[in-house]
């Protein structure tokens, strides 16, 4: 039973978008809701673990009480938080839309329209999800999130062994339904040595029950 493999277990979990300020009054961003990681946060806490939700801003509440927030806005803040969780986490889910870049440097004052073109210089933001699987210890299982837009299977392939993760939960814009701004979803979950699981458009809440299954029944020590 779920309930008899969840309860007590530490889970780090991310959710929403990050924000990555460019001067007081504009951000790079993506249009992630977190009804995703929060979902999965939910039914999560309801099985009796330890959940820990790092959560970008978003405009959900937690039902749970039992639910530990972490609200952060930017790349920085969300990995700062997760390394200094995921020691002693059993599972982390990293299900939040990580801005890859961010502006080099912070403008105090609001930039001013003086030209008609703006040119931003962007630095690369570190990669969350692989950090954590460089530092990842036996009996830890790190899952992470992949939104593409083609080459869907192959790029999460990719993805799950280049950033040492146990699991890649795969969405593709290309499915109607599915992706950011959706009650719904479409998902297909890769495993180690090319096991794939293929699931149709559901509720959020009812794909964050498939993959709690999912990493039950095929992520154990």
């Amino acid at each position: 039973m779920l309930i008899d493999y969840y309860s007590g277990k530490k889970i780090l979990i991310t959710a929403g978008p990050t924000y990555e300020k460019i001067d007081p009054v504009r951000f790079i961003g993506n249009y992630s809701t977190g009804k995703m990681g929060y979902a999965i946060a939910e039914e999560l806490a309801n099985l009796g673990a330890d959940v820990h939700l790092v959560s970008g801003p978003v405009h959900i509440q937690t039902q749970n009480p039992n639910i530990k927030l972490y609200k952060v806005e930017s790349a920085l803040e969300m990995l700062e938080i997760c390394t200094n969780l995921f020691a002693d986490c059993d599972v982390a889910i990293m299900a939040a839309a990580v801005a890859d870049y961010r502006p080099e440097s912070f403008e105090t004052n609001k930039i001013k329209k003086h030209s008609d073109d703006l040119v931003l210089k962007l630095v690369k933001n570190p990669d969350i999800l692989a950090t954590l699987g460089t530092i990842k210890k036996q009996g830890q299982f790190l899952i992470g999130f992949a939104l593409e837009t083609n080459n869907e299977i192959d790029n999460a392939k990719e993805k799950l062994l280049r950033k040492n993760a146990d699991a890649i939960v795969l969405n593709s814009l290309n499915d109607p339904g599915a992706g950011f701004s959706h009650q719904t979803n479409k998902i297909t979950i890769i495993l180690q040595k090319d096991v794939i699981f293929e699931y149709p458009l559901k509720d959020k809440k009812l794909v964050a029950k498939d993959i709690i299954t999912c990493i039950s029944e095929n992520l154990k020590n």
